[in-house]
C-alpha cells in the first residue's frame, strides 16, 4: 500500500508570485504521494465577503471589487509564467472565473445569506487552485487538479456544513487515491465541499486546516503539514507577547484544549480526526521549510513544559440578576443557556453565585441588543465590552503577570483549575 502525504497551504503562502514559487520549491524538495491543499489567495476571502455583503446588505455590487480581485490575481499570474501563451491563458481562465462569479451573485436572492455566501466565497479557492495547477503544468510538474467538493460531502447547514464521513471516505479512496497510479501529487481546494444536490458548502472560517485532516484521515495519510509563516506552534501570540518559546512536541489532546480555548494556530476541528488514526500533524514554517516545527501526535507531555498563553480580545460579559425573590438555580441557567442557544453563542467562560450568572462570549453588536432584551423579559442584565479573555495552560505563580501589565488591566473574573487559569479583564480607564 502506498503511502500517502496531506500538506496544506494556508492563504500567507500562496499571496505572491515569489511565494507560490517557494511553495512548488518546497514540494519539489523531496519525492513522495501527496495531497495538496491550498487555500484562497492572500486576502481574497476577506475581498469576496465584502462582495457578498454588499448584495446582501444593499442588492447591489461594485464593478471595481471584481476589477480589484481580477487585478490581484493577475498579478500573481504575470510574475510567474515566462512563456507568453501560459500567461495569456492562464489570464483568461482566471478573467472568465471571476466573471462567472460576478453573473452568479447577480442570480442569488440577496436574503439568504448563508447559501449566498458559501456560493461566492467558494470563488477564492477556486481561483488560487487553478493559477497553481497553470503554473505547476508550464513548469512540468506532474500533477491532477480536483474539485474538492467532488469528494468532500456535507450536508445542507451552508457556512458550518457538518461532514458526511462515509460518504466523503468511500469518494476518496474509490476516486482521489487511483489517481495516485498516473502522478505524485493531487492538487485541490481547502475550506469547501458540496452537498448531494452539488450545492457549494463551506466548513467554517479558516477550514482549510480541517480540509486537509478529512483528506487525511480518509486517505489514511502517513502525516499531515501545515504550512505557516511561523516557525511552528509557539507558547503564545509573538504579537502579544515577548520571548515566546516554540513547542516541539504537543500531546493531541493538549492540542484540542489549546484549540478550544482559542488559539489560531490551528481549526478546533482538525486535531480529532487526526488522532482517530494516529496521523502526525507537523506545523512547519514556509520560510524557513528546513526547520523542525513542531509536532502534534501521541505523546505523553508537552515538551518543553511551559506556560502556554491564549488571548481573545472583544469578549462581552453578560451578568444576569433575578427581579424577583429567587436565587439563580439549575432552572434559571438553564433558561439562560437555552437563550444563548437560540442567539448561537458560545459561551468561552461562566461564573455563577447565588444571586448571579455571569457568561463571556465573542462580542457581536448585532445580536447583543436581542440577547438582553429577551433576557430582561425575566431577569435584569448588565454587560460589558471590549474585555480581554487571558487563558493560561500549565500556569505557574507569576504567569498573570507576565502576560499583562496588572497596573493597566482590572481582572473583573478570575477561574482555576489544577492546569488552566483564566481571567477575564479590562483595561483601567486611565490606561
Amino acid at each position: 500500500m502506498q503511502k500517502i502525504y496531506v500538506e496544506k497551504f494556508g492563504g500567507a503562502s500562496v499571496n505572491t508570485s515569489s511565494a507560490v514559487k517557494n511553495v512548488l520549491s518546497i514540494l519539489g524538495s523531496e519525492s513522495r504521494k501527496r495531497i495538496v491543499v491550498v487555500s484562497a489567495m492572500g486576502k481574497t476571502t476577506n475581498a469576496l465577503e465584502k462582495v457578498v455583503n454588499l448584495w446582501h446588505n444593499e442588492h447591489r455590487v461594485e464593478e471595481k471589487d471584481f476589477e480589484a480581485l481580477l487585478s490581484y490575481h493577475f498579478e500573481i499570474i504575470d510574475g510567474l509564467f515566462t512563456k507568453e501563451n501560459d500567461r495569456m491563458a492562464c489570464r483568461s481562465l482566471v478573467a472568465l472565473m471571476v466573471e462567472e462569479c460576478r453573473a452568479k451573485i447577480l442570480t442569488l436572492n440577496p436574503n439568504d445569506y448563508d447559501f449566498l455566501y458559501d456560493s461566492i466565497v467558494s470563488y477564492g479557492e477556486r481561483l488560487s487552485t487553478s493559477i497553481i495547477s497553470s503554473y505547476m503544468s508550464a513548469e512540468g510538474f506532474s500533477h491532477r487538479h480536483v474539485a474538492a467538493p467532488d469528494f468532500i460531502k456535507t450536508d445542507n447547514n451552508f457556512r458550518t456544513s457538518d461532514l458526511k464521513w462515509k460518504q466523503t471516505e468511500t469518494l476518496i479512496k474509490q476516486n482521489l487515491l487511483p489517481l495516485f497510479d498516473v502522478c505524485d501529487t493531487v492538487l485541490t481546494q481547502g475550506f469547501i465541499g458540496s452537498t448531494k444536490e452539488g450545492y457549494i458548502t463551506t466548513l467554517g472560517r479558516e477550514g482549510s486546516d480541517f480540509s486537509a485532516a478529512i483528506f487525511a484521515y480518509c486517505s489514511d495519510a502517513e502525516s499531515m503539514t501545515i504550512w505557516k509563516d511561523v516557525s511552528g506552534v509557539m507558547n503564545a501570540d509573538p504579537k502579544k507577547m515577548k520571548n515566546t518559546v516554540l513547542l516541539e512536541t504537543v500531546p493531541y489532546k493538549e492540542a484540542i484544549e489549546l484549540s478550544y480555548y482559542g488559539a489560531s494556530i490551528i481549526h478546533p476541528k482538525t486535531i480529532k480526526p487526526l488522532e482517530n488514526k494516529q496521523i502526525p500533524l507537523y506545523v512547519k514554517s514556509f520560510n524557513n521549510p528546513q526547520d523542525k516545527g513542531t509536532v502534534i501526535y501521541a505523546c505523553k507531555a508537552l515538551c518543553p513544559l511551559v506556560p502556554n498563553y491564549i488571548f481573545k480580545d472583544n469578549q462581552t460579559l453578560l451578568s444576569v440578576y433575578p427581579k424577583d425573590f429567587s436565587f439563580i438555580a439549575e432552572e434559571n441557567i438553564s433558561k439562560i443557556f437555552e437563550v444563548l442557544s437560540t442567539f448561537g453563542i458560545k459561551v468561552n467562560m461562566m461564573q455563577n453565585s447565588a444571586l448571579s450568572f455571569s457568561v463571556c462570549f465573542d462580542r457581536n453588536d448585532n445580536l447583543l441588543p436581542e440577547i438582553i432584551e429577551t433576557l430582561q423579559q425575566s431577569y435584569v442584565v448588565r454587560y460589558n465590552n471590549s474585555l480581554c479573555l487571558l487563558t493560561i495552560r500549565h500556569y505557574e505563580e507569576n504567569s498573570v503577570s507576565n502576560a499583562l501589565n496588572t497596573e493597566q488591566y482590572r481582572i473583573l473574573i478570575e477561574q482555576k483549575s489544577r492546569i488552566t487559569l483564566q481571567c477575564l479583564v479590562e483595561r483601567k480607564a486611565d490606561s
